[in-house]
């Protein structure tokens, strides 16, 4: 399956120095918005990949997959033609091995002055800790979310890999790109975009670090409104030992739920007292436990209580509004994520299922440009597969 690119993007052209995480999810989601994207995979596999067959790989969705040995010569000038007819490349190696391997921003713009270079690290270009390693939960860590995120008295809950590789560098890197190739066409520049995960996850708690400086928030975990710490924003186990969540923030909400629950508001501690709060939330959860998780949506529907069922991931796909909206989609049959956001005019689409690495080597080069006899000659010498 190949669709012709519908989406927003669609005439795009990205060069994408294969890696792992972020890179690949950023890359992923501009491809859904149509861009035309090449990925330059290791002729093997890297470490730290997806060890699953390549169709479930569904970060790599999307691109045509060209191996290349980029420690060959030939290969990275193979790839430094490829970028001149680019509008952006986008890697995610440490700082300094894309220059190592004359792939470097200043290599880029030699060839492609109107170039975008997009950088995914973890902790950026430079500062004392550029060349550590790292993975999301290290990179969270210092920015104040992980800290931020779990029940009182207990340790910080790790949010999977989504404030870090996702949240804070796949998005801030897409946005960071498609900005700077708007104001390329503009000025006829390119330039560099540094997505650093500690920048872009330490942007995502702007509000927090605004309500903790007025004083509405504190360092200690569970004690605040959305971290678990008010019973109206909070998890509850229901009747079947399965679960739902309640997000009453706003006093007509926190009534409605409230009356739902069965229970007197005029009874209760104030809502925002917080010292009423354990004994408010001991009272919500024993009022949740009368009733099955789905007896609770199926009461909740209309009420205006903002209370949902917590669906499971297997659950999710098969919800009558997700269905409705078309949330989920199959594809080469896996069930996966829909491209969002939605376009009234140019849709975004799946273009293709994820690809094995190299299965597109000839096709995608001689699509660039490149002869049959140029491709013999880079096969003979090692630099594609």
């Amino acid at each position: 399956m190949a669709r012709k690119p519908t989406g927003p993007l669609a005439g795009i052209k990205i060069v994408e120095l294969g890696g792992i995480g972020p890179g690949p999810f950023c890359c992923m989601l501009l491809s859904d918005l149509g861009a035309d994207i090449i990925r330059i995979d290791r002729p093997s596999p890297s470490d730290g990949g997806a060890p699953v067959e390549a169709r479930f790989d569904l970060l790599n969705r999307g691109r045509r997959s060209a191996a290349m040995d980029l420690k060959q010569p030939a290969a990275a000038a193979a790839v430094l033609r490829l970028v001149s007819q680019a509008d952006a490349v986008i890697e995610g190696f440490r700082p300094g091995v894309a220059e190592r391997l004359g792939l470097g921003p200043d290599d880029c713009h030699k060839v492609n002055p109107r170039l975008v270079y997009g950088r995914m690290t973890g902790l950026g270009q430079d500062g004392p800790l550029a060349q550590e390693p790292g993975h999301d939960i290290n990179y969270i860590a210092l920015t104040g979310v992980l800290h931020s995120v779990g029940k009182a008295g207990e340790a910080p809950s790790i949010p999977l890999n989504l404030a870090g590789d996702f949240g804070g560098g796949s998005l801030y890197l897409a946005l960071g790109v498609v900005s700077a190739i708007l104001e390329s066409r503009m000025s006829g520049r390119g330039q560099v975009v540094d997505a650093a995960m500690v920048d872009g996850s330490a942007s995502l708690m702007t509000l927090i670090y605004g309500l903790r400086a007025a004083g509405y928030w504190t360092d200690e975990r569970g004690t605040n409104r959305l971290d678990s710490g008010a019973p109206w924003y909070n998890v509850y186990e229901t009747k079947d030992g399965k679960h739902v969540g309640i997000g009453a923030n706003e006093t007509r909400f926190y009534r409605n739920a409230v009356k739902l629950l069965g229970l007197d508001v005029d009874k209760l501690p104030g809502q925002h007292e917080r010292t009423g709060w354990p004994a408010m939330r001991e009272q919500f959860a024993a009022a949740f436990r009368t009733r099955t998780r789905d007896e609770w949506a199926a009461l909740a529907a209309g009420a205006e209580a903002c209370i949902t069922p917590i669906l499971s991931m297997g659950e999710a796909p098969h919800c009558n509004h997700l269905q409705a909206r078309k949330t989920f989609v199959e594809v080469d049959g896996v069930v996966q994520p829909a491209p969002a956001p939605r376009f009234s005019r140019t849709p975004g689409s799946i273009q293709r299922p994820p690809a094995r690495p190299g299965e597109h080597t000839d096709e995608v080069l001689g699509d660039w440009g490149f002869s049959a006899q140029e491709l013999a000659a880079l096969r003979d010498a090692g630099a594609i597969r």
